[in-house]
């Protein structure tokens, strides 16, 4: 197999000549922007702005814990129509999520996972990456899926190691210090430079990359 890049292409497999495009703003549709307002407020999600021009036009951003793209509600700024909205949470513990959630008020559905023939209670064998999900809606019936992610697909963040919360450098220390229990149990002594051993998890972890074992 050849390994030149195709035409156009980098060797990093982005497209030359082209600028970084950071999906910034969500846009739900709602029927009523105080009360949505009132409810993502609720969940401790970050009120960023409260923008109106007259009776016309209004919009209001928040942007959830540790997220880097934002929601906007409001008046007139989407044809859509109200509930039809749904994105993905992504969390490191969908348990832990579920529950803060619900403690804030939001009605969060079971955690499941996509079995064989269709979705089933709990969350997936093992805790596998990307298998675990619950739902809950806002007052107008816009979705959010939570989802899962403890290791990326192989180049899905490129370069990425940073934590964009305490709980989820906390959750990714908890998963690497498992995974280092075990690999001492593999050596049969304790690792000196379990640190470095960290380090290399962690950030193959975040990378998609082979873990050490």
């Amino acid at each position: 197999m050849s390994t030149t890049p195709a035409v156009g292409e980098s060797t990093t497999g982005t497209p030359k000549g082209t600028s970084d495009l950071k999906l910034e703003v969500v846009v739900f549709p709602v029927a009523d922007v105080d009360r949505a307002k009132e409810f993502y407020g609720s969940l401790g999600w970050r009120l960023d702005a409260d923008i109106s021009v007259g009776d016309a036009f209004r919009v209001v951003q928040f942007t959830p814990p540790g997220s880097g793209c934002s929601l906007h509600v409001g008046k007139n700024n989407t044809s859509a129509a109200p509930g039809s909205g749904k994105a993905f949470l992504v969390v490191s513990d969908i348990e832990a999520a579920s529950d803060a959630l619900v403690a804030a008020g939001a009605e969060v559905g079971e955690v499941y996972h996509n079995g064989p023939n269709g979705p089933e209670s709990g969350s997936a064998p093992d805790r596998a990456s990307y298998g675990s999900y619950a739902t809950f809606s806002d007052p107008d019936g816009n979705v959010w899926q939570l989802q899962e992610i403890t290791t990326r697909l192989p180049g899905r963040v490129a370069g990425e190691t940073t934590y964009s919360s305490v709980g989820d450098l906390e959750e990714a220390l908890k998963r690497a210090a498992a995974a280092h229990g075990e690999h001492e149990k593999r050596t049969g002594e304790a690792d000196e430079n379990w640190p470095v051993w960290y380090a290399e998890y962690m950030v193959a972890e975040a990378t998609g990359t082979e873990l050490p074992t």
